[in-house]
């Protein structure tokens, strides 16, 4: 079941890359005690992804952190390696926290995964609001789509 805003988010294992090396987090752990702007990606380095998706807020982090975002994210079905190596291609800094969800696990919990025949398990796109673990806003893309989940939808709706 895919889940929808009032939803807590379901508990999963991530991973994000800091200077001594990966970090292991859950997703409890990622969206409790604060407002999480989070979007998905099917994949880094792809071309949406990486041309629109992802510069989209880091050029609007700190509109969007204005808005009484306490911190953005973006999840993707990579390994921590590639997500961390992304971000540096990305210059995204300190503006957006890369976390990889490396085995699907937190896209299947949250019932937005679809299978690739050439990637297997990915994410669909999507972008969300999480206040202290619940989700507030949800924007999920049809398939193959980029109209909804984009950063500034999201400042429209904060």
């Amino acid at each position: 079941m895919t889940i929808k805003a009032g939803d807590r988010i379901p508990s999963a294992p991530l991973e994000y890359m800091n200077a001594d090396g990966p970090v292991e987090i859950s997703s409890d752990e990622l969206f409790a005690g604060k407002r999480v702007a989070a979007f998905a990606v099917p994949g880094a380095f792809t071309p949406t992804c990486s041309l629109e998706h992802l510069p989209g807020f880091v050029r609007r982090a700190n509109d969007i952190k204005a808005r009484g975002i306490d911190l953005i994210v973006c999840l993707s079905v990579n390994d921590v390696f590639v997500m961390d190596a992304w971000g540096k291609d990305q210059n995204v800094g300190d503006k957006v926290m890369m976390v990889a969800d490396g085995h699907a696990a937190f896209a299947r919990a949250m019932g937005i995964v679809v299978t690739d025949p050439g990637y297997g398990e990915r994410s669909d796109r999507y972008s969300m609001v999480v206040d202290d673990g619940v989700v507030a806003i949800l924007h999920l893309e049809a398939a193959d789509a980029f109209e909804v989940s984009d950063a500034d939808t999201m400042l429209g709706e904060l």
